[in-house]
């Protein structure tokens, strides 16, 4: 199986320097490496060429986003990233053909267009806000609301491209409560479980 990790962590000095994301993604690659499998890894904030990196997502079987949750998304430059990679993948019609709508056929439904049938894509990502916050009629900033719903215009993408899309990953608190130890023995855990 062949893996494509890609690292979404901007840098801010003194305060976010990345090793976290790095832990989990280092994590992941020796965890598929172990198991026989192919691993490619982007680290967007480098700086990437759109072609190569539907390249990669072509060749993909397992797509794994490894980011930081800033302001409830992923960084800024994680959706300039897809904007550039999708819209290459779209002109040159390898990772979706259109949207999936016709006009010899009106039955076909928008976000159907994908050519990634097939292939699975998984956020794992680092949160400052606790668990306990997210599918939680009390919370006040949430009100019930989960992880998906919030992650809903990251996985729309690859739905849109045919992928499906696996269960997240995620550690929390990690300013207030951590415990990355254990978090990292539950991520072993959650790819046995989701990606193999």
């Amino acid at each position: 199986m062949n893996i494509l990790i890609i690292n979404t962590h901007l840098t801010y000095a003194g305060w976010s320097e990345g090793k976290l994301n790095l832990a989990f993604m280092d994590l992941a690659k020796t965890f598929f490496l172990e198991r026989g499998h192919e691993v490619v890894e982007t680290f967007v904030e480098r700086g990437y060429n759109p072609e190569e990196e539907v390249e990669k997502h072509l060749a993909g079987d397992r797509v794994i986003l490894q980011t930081p949750v800033n302001w409830f998304g992923a960084p800024w430059i994680y959706k300039k990233y897809v904007d550039e990679v999708f819209n290459a993948g779209l002109g040159t019609k390898t990772l979706l053909d259109g949207d999936g709508r016709t006009r010899n056929d009106p039955s076909q439904q928008y976000g159907t267009g994908g050519k990634m049938l097939g292939k699975k894509f998984m956020i794992s990502a680092t949160w400052n806000a606790p668990l306990e916050t997210f599918n939680n009629p009390a919370s006040a900033l949430f009100g019930g609301k989960g992880r998906d719903d919030l992650f809903l215009h990251i996985t729309s993408n690859y739905k849109f491209c045919g992928y499906d899309i696996l269960p997240d990953f995620g550690v929390f608190d990690i300013f207030k409560n951590p415990e990355i130890s254990l978090a990292l023995e539950e991520y072993k855990r959650h790819l046995e479980k989701h990606c193999l």
